[in-house]
C-alpha cells in the first residue's frame, strides 16, 4: 500500500536556498515536477509574496537551479520552469530512483514543507536511510497509508466527504442562487440534515488545510 508522508526540510538541504535567503519574504510553491527523457528533473513553481525583481536577481545566482524561465504571471504571482542541479539530489533521488512523487512543496527562507507519496513503507524506509547516510536533516510530521483513491487521498477527504461535496456540486448547491437546499440535498442522499452539515464542515476543513496549508486536524 502506498504511503503519503509529510515532512519539513531545511532550505539548505533542498532547492532555492540562496534565492529564498536573499528574498526572505517570498514563498515558492512547486506546482509540478517533470522528469524528462534526458534524465533531467524540471520543476514548475509559483513565486509570490514580495519583490519579484529581487528574487529573480537572486535565483539567477542560485546553484540549485538552472535554465529558469518565466512561464506565466497571475495577479502578483509568477510561474517559472527550471531544471534542478545536483545540489538538490536528495529529493531528485527520491523522485527518479525510488519511485516517489512530490505531491506538494512549499518553500520559505527557513524550510520547505513537503508532501510526497511512496510506493510502500519499504521505499519510505529506503529514503529515510538515504537521508541519514547523507546527513540530511528533516522533521517527519505525518505518515498516512493511502487507503482511498488518489482524488480523495490527495485532499485528505474520506469517501463520504468526497461523495458529499461532489454530489452537492452536481446538484447545484454551490450555485448562486442555489439549485437545491441543504434539506433537499440531505433527503436526496438519504441522510439527516445534521449529518450532511457535519460532512460539509469536515470536508471543507480537510480540503482547505490540505491545499492551502500543511496543518491536518484530526477528522471529526
Amino acid at each position: 500500500m502506498s504511503i503519503i508522508a509529510e515532512f519539513s526540510v531545511k532550505s539548505d538541504d533542498f532547492a532555492l536556498n540562496y534565492a529564498l535567503t536573499e528574498a526572505p519574504q517570498m514563498v515558492v510553491e512547486i506546482e509540478q515536477v517533470v522528469a524528462t527523457m534526458e534524465d533531467r528533473v524540471m520543476p514548475y513553481f509559483w513565486v509570490s509574496g514580495g519583490d519579484h525583481a529581487e528574487f529573480e536577481a537572486a535565483f539567477h545566482d542560485d546553484e540549485s537551479v538552472t535554465g529558469v524561465t518565466q512561464i506565466d504571471e497571475v495577479d502578483e504571482s509568477r510561474l517559472y520552469r527550471a531544471e534542478w542541479t545536483e545540489n538538490v539530489e536528495t529529493i531528485v533521488y527520491a523522485y527518479t530512483e525510488l519511485g516517489s512523487t512530490i505531491m506538494q512543496a512549499i518553500g520559505r527562507a527557513d524550510n520547505w514543507e513537503l508532501r510526497m507519496r511512496f510506493d510502500d513503507r519499504d521505499v519510505l524506509t529506503e529514503f529515510r536511510e538515504y537521508c541519514a547516510d547523507n546527513e540530511i536533516s528533516y522533521e517527519l510530521n505525518r505518515i498516512q497509508e493511502q487507503e482511498q483513491p488518489m482524488a480523495s487521498a490527495q485532499y485528505d477527504l474520506t469517501t463520504k466527504q468526497r461523495e458529499t461535496l461532489v454530489t452537492a456540486l452536481e446538484e447545484g448547491f454551490y450555485e448562486v442562487p442555489q439549485s437545491i437546499t441543504m434539506r433537499d440535498l440531505a433527503d436526496r442522499m438519504d441522510i439527516s440534515q445534521q449529518a450532511l452539515s457535519k460532512r460539509f464542515h469536515a470536508g471543507h476543513r480537510n480540503l482547505i488545510t490540505s491545499t492551502l496549508t500543511f496543518t491536518h486536524p484530526d477528522d471529526e
